[in-house]
């Protein structure tokens, strides 16, 4: 009984919800496109100049999330899939809380150089970001068109905690229907993981 109850509280902490707002509806404009992160390069960027010709692929993670961890593979091959179809993409840590507990921006750097990332992966300073778009969890995904406006939100596939019972990739058929003129089949699903851990 005992480790069912603390399965329950582990579970209801990866899972929580610390947003103070609502996540951006389908249809909603980029948030704050022009303010500057500091990314692992140490240049400043904006979500405004991540953007790709076909859009923006915006993902909230961090380095110690263990749903994180077990997504790196599949945020890899998507981020790079992204790139390819001449989409931005943009991966923004959030985790106020855990700037000396793993998620500072000089263990971004190292994760960043481990996990070879060939995108912008910043530091979302007092959570400006993921409060403006509402976001909840790490990992958690936002697929924006060329004309700024947000088609898809949630996770990347409809396993998150296991690679070998993936039935669709949600976040790679959005890709597929922005950039062949279609409507998005799926344009939510529900993303799994840790809460962000928000300043204060």
């Amino acid at each position: 009984m005992k480790k069912l109850f603390f399965a329950a509280i582990a579970t209801a902490a990866l899972t929580a919800f610390t947003t103070n707002s609502d996540p951006l509806p389908i249809g909603a404009e980029i948030p704050k496109p022009d303010i500057k992160m500091k990314d692992i390069s140490g240049q400043l960027v904006s979500l405004k100049e991540a953007k790709g010709a076909n859009g923006l692929l915006v993902m909230f993670t961090c380095n110690t999330c263990p749903y994180v961890i077990k997504n790196q593979g599949r945020t890899k091959e998507i981020c790079r899939y992204a790139l390819d179809k001449k989409m931005g993409v943009i991966l923004l840590n959030s985790n106020e809380t855990g700037r000396t507990s793993g998620d500072s921006y000089n263990d971004m750097q190292t994760y960043a150089k481990e996990q070879n990332f060939q995108w912008y992966y910043v530091l979302d300073s007092d959570n400006v970001l993921a409060d403006a778009f509402g976001a909840a969890r790490t990992p958690e995904c936002f697929l924006f068109n060329k004309d700024n406006k947000l088609v898809y939100h949630g996770a990347i596939d409809d396993s998150p905690a296991d690679i070998s019972s993936v039935h669709r990739a949600h976040l790679k058929e959005a890709i597929n229907d922005l950039v062949n003129g279609k409507d998005i089949s799926i344009k939510e699903s529900r993303s799994v993981g840790c809460s962000i851990k928000r300043k204060g």
